[in-house]
């Protein structure tokens, strides 16, 4: 999250300043090559901005490379990646619910997913497509739609946001590494080796970045959603994804537009539509299991008996479930006092949105889950 924010925090700047540069005034430096200016004002000091349309006459001793924010948000999130959603995938991974995986072939399917997504995406950008923006993301929409709904028709749904957000991530990545920077380095080398630049590199690294910028506020989410259990942990969740996705390409897109002067509200309006749309598919529904209000009332103790089998491997004082060395966010389920001051998280994260246990580890069945749903009505009613 930190480098990403370095990251992305610079994408975000550069796209403003390329469309909020203006026409060079002073004669002197268009003669020179600069192509636009701005001036700007940050930290109590003034800044003169300039950007040339190719390169400058005479290259500066000392030139920052803007790649190493993006290289370490790839780094240090593949490695929680292959720590947690790999190496732990069982946990977070595999939910026999939705698919009875091994661990390997879990694995490979993530693999897979990201590797494929970046190679697709790469030659989408090279193909014919590639020259319509609109075209390309329309197909992009359709791809992504498809891709979060298998996702989700594959791994738990904690495990298919992480990977459609590595995905992204790594198309992001992939472009800076084998598209943004190759080009920058090979604009400067023609400098040195006094040949004309080759103007593909310009537009390719500027259509590229601009991709970049629609997928930052998707990946951001994707990276805390495993915090959203009401998103991947819903019945929809696929379209969740894909409505979230869309809201961060709209938020861009406005920004963008009104960087240039000539926004339209078009897209936050569609943005609030669609964020509005997803309240109320994820709004708590007053009966959350239809077979729970046929069943008999349920105890405290009948409800502790199964969250002890159900949830007590992790949320103990001493947990027994491998991976988990003290319990999540420090909750233990070893009274019946416990659970019932737990009573809410309980319900919400067994019942509402199903995400727990995770991968659902310890095969709580749907019945379990209807005496939870009852004995939670039956506490609100007291």
């Amino acid at each position: 999250m930190i480098t990403g924010i370095a990251w992305i925090g610079a994408s975000f700047y550069f796209i403003w300043l390329d469309n909020s540069l203006e026409e060079p005034k002073a004669k002197s430096d268009s003669d020179k090559g600069v192509g636009g200016e701005l001036w700007s004002v940050h930290g109590g000091g003034m800044y003169h901005a300039q950007k040339y349309r190719v390169l400058p006459e005479k290259m500066p001793e000392h030139l920052h490379w803007f790649k190493w924010e993006a290289y370490t948000t790839w780094l240090t999130g593949m490695f929680m990646m292959a720590l947690m959603y790999w190496y732990s995938a069982e946990i977070y991974t595999i939910d026999p619910g939705v698919a009875a995986l091994s661990k390997p072939v879990a694995i490979i399917i993530g693999l897979a997913v990201i590797g494929v997504g970046w190679l697709g995406y790469n030659w989408l950008c090279e193909s014919r497509f590639g020259k319509s923006e609109n075209l390309m993301a329309l197909i992009l929409l359709v791809v992504l739609t498809l891709l979060a709904y298998l996702l989700c028709q594959v791994f738990s749904g904690r495990g298919a946001y992480m990977h459609y957000g590595a995905m992204l991530g790594t198309i992001m990545v992939g472009n800076v590494f084998f598209v943004i920077i190759p080009g920058q380095k090979d604009l400067i080398q023609a400098k040195k080796e006094g040949r004309d630049p080759n103007p593909v590199h310009g537009i390719r690294g500027k259509q590229r970045s601009v991709h970049n910028t629609y997928f930052t506020l998707p990946v951001l989410f994707v990276m805390i959603s495993n915090h959203y259990a009401m998103t991947f942990g819903h019945q929809y969740n696929w379209l969740i994804l894909i409505g979230i996705t869309l809201i961060g390409a709209l938020i861009r897109i406005y920004f963008v537009a009104r960087h240039k002067g000539k926004a339209s509200l078009m897209p936050i309006f569609t943005a609030v539509i669609i964020l509005l749309g997803l309240i109320v598919l994820m709004a708590p529904r007053q009966s959350t299991l239809a077979d729970s209000a046929s069943l008999p009332p349920v105890t405290t103790a009948a409800v502790h008996k199964i969250v002890q089998q159900r949830c007590s491997t992790c949320h103990a004082l001493q947990p027994t479930q491998p991976g988990f060395q003290v319990a999540p966010k420090a909750i233990v389920f070893e009274t019946t006092e416990d659970v019932t001051s737990q009573a809410d998280v309980i319900h919400q994260q067994t019942v509402v949105t199903r995400a727990m246990p995770p991968g659902n580890l310890t095969a709580i069945t749907d019945e379990e889950r209807a005496s939870i749903d009852v004995w939670f009505r039956q506490l609100k009613q007291m």
